[in-house]
């Protein structure tokens, strides 16, 4: 196998310290030990234009099967010869080119081919033949339209033409007939020593020991097969699911299957035991619950429309569409290689001026095609990414991750002294004529290079006051620590002159930047915004007394929860949350049509503050009771940020398998593919409600678009056509880092 980037980041991160200082978990509290896994992540070879396969039309080119011999060499069979992949690593598709080491090859006319003993054979117009065993197998079939054929004992073959069959045994035609049901696919049966024949109609089996044709099934719409790994059953694809077929033609109880994601299947594979599905809706494997591992989109192949399955080298599967070939690797990872991955992935091609940022205008996936640019949220993704380091650096005191603070710090400290606004810090700034988004909101900076974006709200703020409070805490450099409690200082001490508003260049509140009571008690009880706006105030004014212990953030806190309700707004059970009455004001009511999820971001970034720099241990254990509250509502998401915030608390349930397995199952490529869900067959759909559930079961995140934690898990649909590629510091870094601090994820134990 070539060694692929993903492979030489690995290695070379490994030189890294892993080692743990981070708190340990809470009494009683799980700990999840980071033993290996196997990850998955797709490489990919992409179907070329004509010049590189000397045809007129790439489009006219039919790829056929594909096989992996035991040399780890992969071919696949195509209406331009033979083809084989080359080039390609993650995030970098190869191409598939003709297979020209054997000349001879390239002068027949080969119609199929199959793997034999772990080695190819090839059916050309004249003969079955293969350059393995020196090259002298050799048979000669006399069917010179043959379009398939298949293996059986002591190297005999039975081929088709699709409506004639021939039975080769030591270079001699034993037997031949003719099929009523043109021949689709033929499989053979070692246990009984025959050969099963597909049509679109039936399914017949040869005996090598009578030399008879028996037509076992008739049916419709019959697509593919495959024998199962006991061979005493032959599972068949159709058009509308499959079905399972004992040897003696009669039907497996159970029926036809349809609760796939897709349900026009073009072929079956067992692969390592496990059985593989194609469809024109892309790939799925058959777990052992019952439910499927689904491989869609371009972030597991070229296209959805399956062609061909087969094993590949070691653990791989080979996945052929009719736009090229993925291998789906399974890698083994632990979490902590795979924070590795993603830590360069950040440095390479996600940091903006220090900023945490994403990458836009890409071509086809490639990230080397795009550029970095600005976004309303840069101060959140940026504080939600160096929050990560900070974890990061308190659990291995890697310098690396002190630097990337230093950096980013410094791009959250320039976003106050960027604005004329004393504690305003800006949303964003850019190099003057080079802004991408709301070109209408941006300001001219003093510093004539440059501009600077306004209109900043309530969830900057909280990631600024979550990122400034972890700082303070955890990073032994004096210099971090004084930058980080002045600036939560200047920011809180804005708010508090400004009667609890961020106000703007314009000398107006912004929008979405009001704490007062007077806009937070407008909205009616039910109204999240109440609920959540009142807990982020009291989490950063906390935050700022905790480390400045300046009286005024203290005593501003009191008077909102006990003179305005701040208390009761944030203690608000979330079963209480939901739509605003009819005589409601109009904002009330845009604020409270669904759920918010960016409102849980905000939530959970607070709740550090909110929690741990609690003012005396009675509010502490209310505000443990909120955050489990909150918790309990986001459980059906399995995400695993909010559940790594939860063990915070020192609970002992907090979901730790679940957030576990959404770290493993975030995908490698953070690039916005299409990703569509809501066309599955395998899924449940439950009536619409308030929180936008959809279905009755969270779908693993490698099966969803790309998303920050913002996002809504539910949400089937999404993505792009490859446009963008998100960065891993808020998404993935973060919930793991986190959970490496508190405990609650080991370090990299090794397998014993």
């Amino acid at each position: 196998m070539r060694l692929s980037r993903l492979s030489i980041s690995i290695a070379l991160f490994f030189l890294l310290s892993s080692h743990t200082n981070g708190q340990h978990p809470a009494p009683g509290q799980p700990v999840y030990k980071d033993l290996a896994y196997k990850q998955k992540f797709s490489i990919q070879y992409l179907l070329k234009d004509e010049n590189s396969l000397h045809l007129n039309d790439a489009d006219s080119i039919r790829l056929q099967k594909v096989f992996c011999d035991r040399n780890g060499v992969v071919q696949v069979i195509s209406s331009a010869g033979l083809l084989r992949p080359s080039g390609a690593e993650l995030l970098h598709p190869g191409e598939l080119v003709p297979d020209r080491f054997y000349r001879p090859l390239r002068d027949m006319k080969i119609k199929d081919m199959l793997l034999y003993e772990n080695q190819f054979v090839y059916a050309t117009d004249q003969a079955v033949l293969s350059n393995a065993w020196a090259g002298e197998r050799y048979l000669k079939h006399g069917m010179p339209s043959v379009k398939m054929f298949c293996g059986g004992d002591d190297f005999s073959f039975l081929l088709s033409d699709g409506s004639n069959i021939r039975y080769l045994k030591d270079s001699i035609m034993v037997w031949e007939g003719h099929l009523d049901d043109p021949a689709i696919d033929i499989l053979f049966d070692k246990a009984g020593n025959s050969f099963w024949i597909l049509g679109e109609h039936s399914i017949a089996v040869f005996s090598t020991k009578d030399l008879k044709l028996r037509i076992k099934y008739k049916g419709e719409g019959l697509t593919c097969f495959a024998l199962s790994g006991n061979q005493r059953e032959i599972i068949t694809g159709t058009h509308s699911g499959y079905f399972t077929l004992r040897v003696d033609g009669s039907v497996s109880p159970g029926g036809r299957q349809t609760k796939l994601p897709c349900t026009d299947l073009t072929v079956i594979r067992i692969v390592d035991g496990k059985t593989w599905f194609g469809s024109a809706q892309g790939a799925f494997m058959l777990r052992s619950d019952g439910k499927f591992d689904y491989y869609a989109s371009r972030r597991w192949a070229p296209s959805d429309r399956i062609v061909d399955i087969a094993k590949g080298e070691k653990d791989d599967v080979l996945l052929l569409t009719d736009k090229g070939l993925a291998e789906i690797h399974f890698q083994p990872m632990t979490l902590y290689d795979k924070a590795l991955f993603f830590e360069k992935q950040v440095r390479q091609r996600h940091i903006r001026n220090g900023f945490n940022s994403g990458i836009s205008h890409m071509t086809n996936g490639d990230p080397e095609t795009g550029s970095l640019e600005d976004s309303d949220n840069d101060g959140l993704w940026t504080a939600m990414y160096l929050g990560a380091e900070v974890f990061r650096y308190a659990v291995t005191h890697s310098p690396e991750a002190l630097e990337n603070c230093r950096e980013s710090l410094d791009a959250m400290e320039r976003l106050f002294t960027i604005t004329p606004i004393k504690g305003f810090p800006a949303r964003s700034f850019e190099r003057r004529g080079y802004a991408a988004s709301d070109t209408l909101v941006w300001k001219h900076a003093a510093d004539s290079g440059w501009d600077w974006k306004s209109t900043t709200s309530s969830d900057e703020a909280i990631g600024h006051m979550f990122v400034y409070g972890a700082i303070a805490e955890l990073v032994d450099d004096a210099g971090l620590k004084h930058k980080a409690v002045h600036l939560m200082d200047i920011l809180m001490q804005h708010i508090v002159d400004h009667d609890m508003y961020m106000v703007d260049w314009d000398g107006k509140p912004t929008k979405w930047g009001r704490w007062n009571p007077e806009y937070v008690n407008a909205r009616p009880p039910m109204v999240g915004d109440r609920k959540i706006t009142s807990s982020n105030i009291i989490s950063m004014l906390q935050t700022a007394w905790h480390f400045t212990h300046k009286e005024i953030y203290r005593k501003k806190a009191f008077e909102l929860m006990q003179r305005y309700g701040y208390l009761d707004n944030l203690m608000r059970p979330m079963k209480k949350i939901g739509e605003a009455p009819a005589n409601a004001d109009e904002l009330s009511k845009e604020l409270s049509d669904g759920w918010n999820h960016s409102d849980d971001e905000m939530y959970f970034l607070g709740y550090w503050g909110l929690y741990r720099y609690a003012l005396n241990d009675t509010l502490k254990a209310k505000f443990k009771a909120s955050v489990l509250d909150h918790w309990q509502a986001e459980r059906p998401e399995k995400e695993a940020a909010w559940n790594i915030f939860t063990a915070m608390t020192g609970v002992k349930d907090f979901d730790l398998n679940e957030a576990v397995n959404y770290l493993k199952r975030y995908p490698l490529d953070l690039i916005n593919w299409q990703v569509t869900n809501s066309r599955r067959k395998d899924i449940s759909f439950i009536a619409p409600n308030f929180r936008r559930q959809t279905i009755s079961e969270a779908l693993p995140p490698d099966e969803l678009p790309i998303n920050r934690h913002n996002a809504n898990l539910f949400e089937l649909d999404g993505g792009g056509k490859g446009s963008s590629e998100y960065s891993a510091g808020d998404i993935w870094l973060l919930p793991y880092w986190m959970g490496r601090y508190l405990g609650v994820i080991s370090a990299p134990e090794k397998q014993k």
